[in-house]
């Protein structure tokens, strides 16, 4: 299940994603200080081409979905996510969890936003992540790759879309 995020959220967001493993497959992998991710929650609240959702699995928040450069007269948005890392991995429910995540971005994105297409940027050594969207219908867009410094090395970044006519969750 997906909610807007609240500003209650705000905290808790940040810590989930200054977890070493999220940071460690993020394009941007510095930490997020208090100060930055206020700045950050500003802007978010003030933008219509953006929305930060908070996924609950089997009753708890543990995790966070965001959908960034809507448009909606083309039906096309960028998305991105993060679990709760230590949580999830204590409990035993990482894999499913992200599994059912997946499910209801994909649905959250066609059902409620009514998007004709979305996607969102791997790095591609991030086998694991590539290989889930790829489960759920996503396919690579070769022309939308390309290379960014990660922390001085170059890394390539693959684009992974899914369109309504692929929709087969």
């Amino acid at each position: 299940m997906l909610r807007e995020a609240r500003e209650s959220d705000v905290e808790t967001i940040r810590t989930w994603r200054n977890h070493p493993k999220t940071r460690g497959a993020s394009i941007h992998t510095a930490l997020i200080t208090p100060e930055g991710h206020a700045l950050w929650w500003g802007k978010v609240q003030s933008d219509p081409a953006r929305r930060v959702l908070i996924f609950n699995y089997r009753g708890r928040d543990c995790g966070v979905v965001t959908f960034n450069d809507h448009d909606p007269s083309a039906g096309t948005a960028e998305w991105g996510f993060f679990l709760d890392v230590d949580g999830l991995e204590a409990r035993g429910e990482l894999l499913p969890a992200w599994m059912e995540l997946e499910k209801a971005a994909v649905a959250y994105a066609f059902d409620e936003m009514g998007l004709r297409a979305f996607g969102g940027r791997t790095l591609a050594w991030n086998k694991a992540v590539i290989a889930l969207h790829r489960r759920f219908g996503f396919e690579e867009i070769p022309s939308r790759r390309y290379t960014t410094e990660v922390e001085g090395t170059e890394q390539l970044v693959v684009w992974t879309e899914k369109s309504r006519k692929s929709r087969t969750t």
